[in-house]
């Protein structure tokens, strides 16, 4: 048997970098807990509209009203359909090269096949503007809303055959186009 060294014992060589307390409790890190939050970036990157739109079509997906519409009747690609609708997003907030899709075509082909009522609109608007409210806020956030808002209203209108009012409409002042770059 080994006979041990008196005194305090001490760690194996190395060990002492992965234990003790946490450097904030000595007061060598600050600690932001008590700092308000940082205010909401605007909507402004196409980084940012890419997670807005994985964000929205997550909860789409999981959405009872709104998830059969796009999974068992449009049978939606997500994988095709995502990259998709970040571009078109992008085209509206940030004016890039022109969204080449067929919006009202495939609008009205989905509305052949199962009619869309205003609760649907109803639902989509809510989710789109509850996801940008939770992340974003600032000029570009309030023009994807109010674009939200004024295509909802037009196809309901043209396509789907009924007036969609919206609660909870947004202003309608022009917002920003501008290039992120």
């Amino acid at each position: 048997m080994r006979a041990e060294a008196p005194g305090p014992r001490r760690p194996p060589l190395g060990v002492e970098a992965c234990g003790g307390d946490p450097p904030c409790w000595e007061g060598q890190v600050p600690d932001h807990r008590d700092q308000p939050p940082a205010p909401p970036l605007d909507l402004s990157t196409p980084a940012q509209v890419h997670d807005l739109v994985t964000t929205f079509y997550r909860e789409i997906v999981f959405d009872d009203l709104l998830e059969p519409v796009f999974g068992e009747v449009a049978e939606v690609d997500w994988a095709e359909h995502i990259p998709r609708l970040i571009d078109y997003w992008c085209w509206i907030l940030f004016a890039t090269h022109p969204y080449p899709g067929a919006v009202t075509r495939t609008h009205r082909h989905l509305h052949g096949l199962q009619a869309i009522e205003p609760a649907h609109c109803d639902r989509w608007f809510e989710l789109w503007t509850r996801c940008i409210d939770e992340r974003w806020s600032g000029p570009c956030a309030d023009h994807a809303k109010r674009h939200a808002h004024t295509l909802m209203a037009g196809m309901a209108k043209r396509i789907f055959g009924f007036a969609w009012p919206g609660e909870g409409a947004p202003a309608t002042s022009p917002g920003p186009r501008r290039d992120p770059r």
